[in-house]
């Protein structure tokens, strides 16, 4: 059985399987890229639910792990070497694990940056932009009620990133063509969550973006998906 007595996050959120995969998160759209990535791969793992309400992010535990103190994170008792892991940072997940299987990123190396890239792309674009978009047009509406500028900079930055996304995927299935990778779990729970957690398919002109509103679909449809976006579940 695996020591993870370096950990102190294991003392806060117990393991309960300590040979499997640990995973600290929350149903957000980054919060979820995690288990649907480990649902697609079959890694056996163990989810633990952190509580923004409480602040259980901010908890000297949870820093022990993630020093930002943001969801996802991850431990993985079987890392490199047969030695215990711990990850932040959910673009970093997404590539530990897909390197960690060998799935989920093409096999040849112009493939794989070409991958890469596309992550790079949610992680620096789509996940801050809608973020903000976000945060303006539902959460802090009434502290801009007389500006209208910071919604509207940011929507309109959504949807530059949106044209983007569309012109790639226009005659493709999926973000590299026909397999499925790291690059479409990093996205589409982003899209998914602009319209579900803000209400912004309207305001954000979704219908105006045929192929990544399909493409959103599909993802959505794979059993994985069906799954991790219900995980972690809140505790009763």
């Amino acid at each position: 059985m695996a020591d993870l007595s370096a950990f102190p996050i294991t003392k806060r959120w117990p393991a309960q399987n300590r040979n499997v995969i640990q995973l600290y998160s929350l149903q957000t759209p980054n919060g979820v890229k995690i288990p649907i990535a480990l649902e697609e791969l079959g890694l056996p793992y163990e989810p633990h639910y952190i509580a923004f309400g409480t602040n259980n992010q901010k908890s000297p535990e949870f820093l022990s792990l993630n020093p930002n103190g943001r969801i996802p994170a991850i431990m993985d008792p079987n890392g490199p070497g047969g030695k215990p892991i711990g990850l932040f940072e959910s673009g970093a997940i997404l590539l530990y694990l897909a390197e960690k299987t060998g799935q989920l990123l093409p096999p040849d190396a112009v493939g794989r940056y070409e991958t890469i890239q596309w992550v790079f792309f949610q992680m620096a674009g789509i996940g801050p932009m809608f973020g903000q978009f976000g945060h303006f047009y539902k959460f802090a509406a009434d502290k801009v009620a007389n500006n209208s500028y910071p919604m509207e900079r940011y929507r309109d930055e959504a949807k530059r990133l949106l044209s983007v996304l569309e012109a790639r995927l226009k005659g493709r299935q999926w973000i590299m063509g026909d397999a499925y990778t790291i690059a479409d779990i990093t996205t589409f729970p982003w899209i998914r969550g602009a319209d579900i957690f803000y209400g912004g398919r309207e305001v954000l002109d979704y219908a105006k973006f045929p192929s990544v509103m399909d493409w959103v679909e599909r993802c959505i449809a794979r059993p994985a998906s069906a799954k991790g976006l219900n995980i972690p579940v809140k505790p009763e």
